[in-house]
């Protein structure tokens, strides 16, 4: 009995015995105990303080017994009865006290597990609105924290709740296809799909499967607004290369051929009646370099749509800049457009837009309407030119007949003496023998002309060395142009 009172933790026998140094001992024991348990936390009482509280109590326990054999009890008959069942009912206290701990700990466990997921939920929260860059490596360690709590913990309270909390993860992650804001959408769109890959499969269930739609979308609405921008990051060819890739057998993968045939369309069209054909010839430029860096087969046919549009585009963008008087740019799309497309039937008529282009930008006049596309028909008039100056110079004519002609360096023609050094003299050019002069045969119908010429560097002259001048070429006459240079003083 004495035994059994002692093992309640309590020090009881001790007591009943009047052995007021081994009741506190017990006391000091459970107080201690108390101390190291409560509050009740996730990791318990330490392993050793327990081994060293049950070492304790049956030391006492055993030496109650030994102690109460030899004792005399100063109870009645009546008590000692009476002694016997209680120190068995006293022994609850300690079963009691550790199921009691048990609970309190298991629920501490429960609390620090919400903690964690409140914390998980923080961390989503905190993501929202960021740049997806910026917010995945917060959204890798909220999930983290999902994927514990849902699988080592999944009987939990924390745990149970880890379904509902993927739910709103992946809402969150995916706001903004939500928002159609497609381009944003694809990097945030492709992560919720390849989480399998990292995260256990049977917790997230479905839910990557039901991104692929989406993902699809949002490429085909990046990639095709992204038609014809060449500063588009990502670029046409990046999306729609993913989406036919990656979703072949989508519906959004049959739109694309489409949509870019449309978009080709459109600006084909508004290269005739739009007020900036430059600038849709340089969107043209772009779709046909995204096409030419997609190879699916199903776009070979607008790809050579692309470059005949772009081939149209800069023949009307080289007019445009010419009626707009932006000569040195016709000058160099002409030029361009002419040694790019050698065989086309506008290639001749480039060219002779800009030669008319570099005299009017020398002489405006010869910029007031394009040269003609065809050489009229009819009677043409001689015209010989002869290169009365130092180095080759090359003359180039715009009227009724848009051309030019390059003439040999006479070797031993001089610059003329300016108006300082000819005392008023008038220039008597061309006036030695006929065989002295390089010269050229111009057959030109009847009209009137403007002419530039344009000498080559030599000793006595500078490279651009230039002279405009015009001439009026009339129906039964022919013609004698000499060049030659003055010194300009």
């Amino acid at each position: 009995m004495i035994g059994l009172l002692n093992l309640s933790c309590l020090g009881l026998g001790y007591v009943l015995l009047r052995n007021w140094v081994g009741a506190a001992l017990c006391w000091l024991a459970t107080a201690a105990l108390l101390v190291f348990a409560l509050p009740a936390d996730v990791d318990g009482v330490p392993v050793g303080v327990l081994v060293g509280y049950g070492v304790f109590l049956l030391a006492a326990a055993a030496d109650g017994a030994r102690r109460g054999l030899r004792a005399t009890l100063r109870v009645g008959a009546s008590a000692r009865r009476l002694a016997l069942p209680l120190a068995l009912v006293l022994l609850a206290v300690p079963a009691g006290g550790s199921l009691a701990y048990g609970a309190a700990r298991d629920e501490a466990k429960e609390q620090a597990l919400l903690e964690l997921l409140a914390s998980a939920d923080a961390l989503v929260k905190s993501a929202d609105g960021l740049a997806f860059d910026k917010a995945e490596p917060t959204l890798r360690t909220a999930l983290t924290a999902y994927e514990d709590l849902g699988t080592r913990h999944a009987g939990s309270r924390a745990g149970k709740l880890v379904p509902e909390r993927l739910d709103a993860y992946y809402a969150t992650v995916s706001a903004p296809y939500g928002k159609k804001q497609y381009c944003e959408a694809v990097p945030p769109l492709k992560y919720l799909r390849e989480l399998p890959g990292t995260v256990d499969k049977q917790l997230l269930g479905s839910r990557p499967a039901k991104t692929d739609d989406p993902l699809a979308e949002s490429l085909y609405e990046c990639g095709t607004a992204a038609l014809g921008v060449r500063t588009a990051d990502p670029t046409a060819s990046e999306s729609l290369n993913e989406l036919l890739k990656t979703f072949p057998k989508s519906s959004h993968a049959t739109r694309v051929e489409p949509a870019v045939r449309a978009a080709i369309k459109t600006r084909t069209t508004a290269l005739t009646g739009g007020s900036a054909p430059c600038d849709t010839t340089e969107e043209l430029r772009a779709l046909r370099s995204s096409l030419d860096n997609m190879s699916d087969p199903s776009l070979q046919g607008a790809a050579k749509e692309a470059a005949d549009a772009v081939q149209t585009g800069e023949f009307t963008c080289g007019t445009d800049q010419f009626k707009k008087k932006d000569y040195t740019g016709a000058v160099t799309t002409m030029t361009e457009y002419a040694k790019a497309y050698p065989s086309s039937p506008r290639a001749a008529h480039a060219r002779s837009i800009a030669i008319a282009a570099e005299i009017a930008d020398e002489e405006p006049a010869a910029g007031r309407s394009l040269p003609p596309a065809d050489v009229p028909d009819g009677t043409r008039m001689v015209m010989v030119v002869s290169n009365d100056g130092p180095g080759e110079v090359e003359l180039l004519y715009t009227g009724p007949m848009t051309g030019k002609v390059t003439l040999k360096a006479c070797g031993t023609c001089t610059k003329y003496p300016g108006p300082i050094f000819s005392n008023g003299k008038q220039i008597k050019a061309c006036t030695g023998p006929s065989s002295k002069y390089p010269k050229a045969t111009l057959l030109l119908p009847a009209g009137d002309y403007h002419f530039l010429q344009k000498r080559v560097s030599t000793g006595s002259s500078t490279a651009g060395d230039t002279k405009s001048s015009k001439a009026k070429i009339e129906p039964g006459y022919s013609y004698t142009n000499c060049l030659y240079v003055t010194s300009g003083y």
